[in-house]
């Protein structure tokens, strides 16, 4: 069995690998040659966390597994990341052990990706001001991995806790973007891809807020009963996701299901867009969201990525299980 422990994932892993391990994963969903298996998610009633597990096979790339962890609100202030978790791949021919995988900078890389990889399919060409609602540990990844696909010209960003949004001005600095920090009117009547990464169980970002032509990936809502946007944004806009099943249960569209206002046909798969089979963005007018509730599979995908980069430069530790 391998080990690759969380320090050494850093090293290893970059935002283009990950980008294309997360890309084949929602191909490969797409055409059903990957599936996830029900997610489970509980809070467990300790130190306000949410803990569960999220498990799946991909038959083309033979990557069987699952992910362990969850979120602990406190663990900032221990000067932890709040998401903790562990990926374990198991052999598909024998059910073995094969590694275990440090999983916390994996889950930042695989969720920047996965945002990344939806604007790539379904951004407007011509995005120009990129919108970030959020300023906790994963918002910088994420902004790091969007300025890659559109040539931005700046990043505004909004934060429940204003005091936080130095993050994103310095990530913002550090790509050689402005930033302004901004309300949620302007956020939404300026940027032309949002970005939401925040834990909330209360919408955010309104239907009035948002005009035409924009792109919203929400990346928060992964568990019953959180929510970022309004569910009349939902049914306004040409929805896409990483698993429908998910999205309808756990994501984002869970809300906007609830009430009625969409059906689970309205959903179409990321995956459908890469494969070439469904057209993604039909105008400029129109408003594309992607809701990214985080699939097993791209765990798995990232982790068994770090693995091959580790036995390739020596960076695994191989152990009798």
């Amino acid at each position: 069995m391998i080990i690759v422990p969380e320090k050494e994932i850093g090293a290893l892993m970059t935002r283009e690998a990950a980008f294309d391990a997360v890309e084949k994963v929602f191909a490969s969903m797409a055409k059903k040659d990957a599936y996830n298996f029900p997610v489970i998610r509980e809070a467990i009633g300790h130190a306000d966390a949410l803990y569960g597990f999220k498990s799946g096979f991909d038959r083309k790339a033979l990557n069987l597994g699952l992910k362990s962890g969850g979120y602990w609100p406190g663990n900032e202030a221990r000067g932890l990341t709040n998401h903790q978790s562990t990926v374990f791949l198991f052999n598909a021919d024998t059910g073995q052990c094969r590694a275990v995988v440090g999983g916390n900078l994996l889950t930042a890389l695989r969720t920047a990706a996965a945002s990344s990889v939806s604007i790539r399919h379904l951004a407007r060409k011509d995005a120009k001001v990129l919108g970030m609602i959020g300023a906790g540990h994963q918002s910088v990844f994420q902004m790091r991995a969007a300025v890659e696909q559109r040539s931005f010209e700046k990043v505004i960003g909004w934060n429940y806790h204003p005091e936080m949004l130095s993050r994103l001005e310095d990530c913002a600095g550090e790509l050689g973007l402005p930033f302004e920090a901004v309300d949620l009117d302007q956020l939404g009547s300026e940027a032309d891809v949002i970005i939401s990464i925040t834990s909330s169980f209360d919408p955010i970002l309104m239907d009035a807020q948002v005009t035409a032509g924009t792109h919203i990936a929400c990346m928060g809502t992964d568990t019953k009963g959180k929510q970022e946007v309004d569910a009349a944004l939902i049914a306004r806009a040409t929805l896409f996701t990483d698993e429908v099943a998910q999205s309808i249960s756990i994501g984002e569209c869970q809300h906007a299901i609830a009430a009625g206002l969409i059906s689970e046909s309205d959903i179409a798969e990321l995956g459908a867009v890469i494969n070439g089979d469904h057209p993604g963005r039909s105008s400029e007018d129109e408003i594309t969201l992607f809701d990214g509730t985080g699939v097993g599979l791209q765990d798995l995908a990232v982790a068994s990525a770090a693995v091959d980069l580790a036995i390739a430069k020596g960076a695994a530790t191989e152990v009798e299980f």
